[in-house]
């Protein structure tokens, strides 16, 4: 019976008992393995989630900073309209008190029981320079004698304190501007251009140059130079010293009456003075450069208007006739410190 069944050998019973010992050494390994693969992913969900609640963190931190610096905004927004407000405030209550001042003022200036008939007696002495200015233009064209009166009627019109004669000032001084931009008028520079007329006649020579009377002379004449001198009588009707004389004073005469046609701004006198002007000087003088300048002189000023054109002047006055016209009168001292109280009301 034992030599039938053979117990095993040794040496196969030690290698089976190493493949088991390296079986549960694989399956210890494997265990390991797969326990530090699961710490792993245990410690990255942690952190995953730690990064996730720091950067939530993050943004509730980063929008509470937003609110903070919307906060300080509307914060400085309102301080700046607070202080701009206050500015507001102060420069009202500084113009109240101007206003105040002005008002007591104006009551103390009012309250003068005299000074109502004082004003009526501006606005009459007011029309009265106007219309002493505007008889100057018209009669005499006295340019400066108007602007003297229309100075004194402005400074009479600053007396008075009525805002209801703010646009009759305006006008005023548009008038005076006016007037001042014409300078001497029309009348006084041919007033002076007739006395340079006359002053320069008596550098007219008497007798005509040889050049001339011989551009002048037809060929028969110049034959009958050396024999006989032959004239036209227009260019000497005046021999005789006595004669002569007599036409120099006829001449200074129609000058006069030309100075006269121009004091009374005759256009018509004027003309046929300065007519008989020039006849006379082409009596008296014979041709010569000097002569037709004198006559381009007087073609001159017959051409030239007596009056300018002044369309401004005269409407202050107009402008004033028409506020009296409609009841315009200087305001009682009540009725005037009403109305300021009214107007200077905040």
């Amino acid at each position: 019976m034992n030599d039938e069944n053979p117990s095993p050998s040794p040496s196969r019973s030690r290698g089976g008992r190493g493949a088991i010992i390296w079986l549960l050494a694989l399956i210890a390994l494997a265990a390991v393995a797969a326990l530090g693969w699961r710490g792993w992913k245990e410690r990255d969900a942690q952190a995953q989630a730690q990064a996730a609640d720091a950067a939530q963190r993050l943004g509730a931190i980063e929008q509470r900073l937003d609110s903070v610096r919307r906060d300080q905004r509307t914060l400085t927004q309102r301080v700046q309209d607070a202080a701009a407000t206050n500015r507001v405030l102060r420069d009202e209550v500084l113009g109240l008190g101007q206003r105040g001042a002005l008002l007591e003022e104006s009551v103390a200036k009012l309250s003068d029981p005299s000074r109502h008939g004082a004003q009526a007696l501006r606005l009459d002495e007011v029309e009265m320079l106007l219309s002493l200015a505007g008889q100057r233009l018209s009669v005499a064209d006295d340019r400066d004698g108007a602007r003297r009166a229309y100075a004194l009627a402005a400074g009479a019109l600053e007396g008075i304190d009525d805002h209801r004669l703010l646009n009759l000032k305006q006008t005023l001084a548009q008038e005076r501007q006016a007037l001042d931009a014409q300078g001497a008028g029309p009348r006084a520079r041919l007033s002076q251009q007739l006395d340079a007329f006359a002053a320069g006649l008596a550098g007219l020579p008497q007798r005509a140059t040889a050049s001339t009377a011989a551009t002048g002379q037809r060929r028969w004449q110049r034959w009958l130079a050396p024999l006989v001198d032959v004239r036209p009588s227009r260019q000497a009707a005046f021999v005789a010293p006595s004669d002569r004389n007599a036409g120099e004073a006829a001449l200074r005469i129609e000058i006069s009456l030309a100075h006269a046609a121009l004091e009374r701004g005759d256009a018509a006198g004027f003309q046929a003075s300065l007519n008989r002007i020039d006849q006379w000087i082409t009596r008296l003088w014979p041709d010569s450069p000097a002569l037709r300048q004198g006559r381009q002189q007087l073609a001159t000023m017959r051409r030239l208007p007596l009056r300018g054109d002044t369309p401004l002047l005269g409407s202050t006055l107009e402008q004033l006739r028409s506020l009296r016209s409609a009841g315009f009168t200087a305001p009682s001292p009540a009725a005037a410190a009403t109305r300021l109280e009214e107007e200077t009301a905040p």
